[in-house]
């Protein structure tokens, strides 16, 4: 059973509603690394999936790209329309109420660059990762850079709580979908990858692989 279903969706409304900054103000060092990446190659807009509370992408907004932000949670995406609003970003703020298993609500070749920290390793199978990255694929214009973070499998919370098949596992109410760099490159069909950097982040820590892609 896949487990990216209303129940998922409720958790995170309802995390986001309890804790309004629920992963802090301040942008991920990611999205640091990406916005330095992005700037150097020329991109303009961006595609932000599973944007959440709105950190990074007030962070890209004011760091001068005009941003697409894609979240499940409903709350969430109005959390990013009150911060763009009042921090008077709303002209490069678009933020949309998405399920990221369905065709993303994009045309073609209409971004310079995708990115999403930790989207990737949510509850979505193999079969419908493959899907969104084609999806990314198309709605990227040619050259332009697709940036994703995911747990990768030296986790500490990898195999531990319920399993949810393939490499899924879920604690606290949250199912992770933990990756090998067999897995990046499996997903990798229409790119090139350019590199897969692991890092930390968090007081577990969380392990994690930064990838970045350059489209065909």
């Amino acid at each position: 059973m896949n487990a990216f279903k209303p129940t998922q969706q409720q958790h995170w409304n309802q995390s986001f509603i309890r804790m309004p900054d629920m992963f802090g103000q301040e942008p991920s060092q990611p999205a640091k690394a990406a916005a330095t990446l992005f700037a150097q190659n020329e991109a303009k807009t961006i595609l932000e999936l599973g944007s959440g509370q709105g950190r990074d992408t007030l962070f890209f907004a004011h760091n001068g790209f005009q941003v697409t932000a894609l979240d499940y949670a409903e709350t969430g995406v109005k959390t990013i329309e009150a911060k763009a609003k009042h921090f008077s970003m709303a002209d490069n703020i678009t933020a949309m109420q998405h399920d990221v298993r369905q065709p993303l609500p994009c045309k073609d070749a209409s971004f310079d660059a995708c990115f999403s920290h930790m989207l990737y390793c949510m509850a979505l199978t193999t079969d419908e990762l493959k899907k969104l990255t084609g999806e990314v694929h198309r709605v990227l214009r040619s050259g332009g850079l697709h940036v994703y973070t995911v747990r990768h499998t030296g986790d500490a919370h990898y195999r531990q709580g319920n399993h949810h098949g393939e490499d899924m596992y879920e604690t606290g109410g949250y199912v992770v979908h933990f990756f090998d760099k067999a897995k990046v490159e499996l997903l990798a069909e229409g790119f090139e990858l350019l590199s897969i950097d692991e890092f930390e982040e968090g007081p577990l820590p969380r392990k994690l692989f930064q990838v970045t892609l350059r489209k065909l």
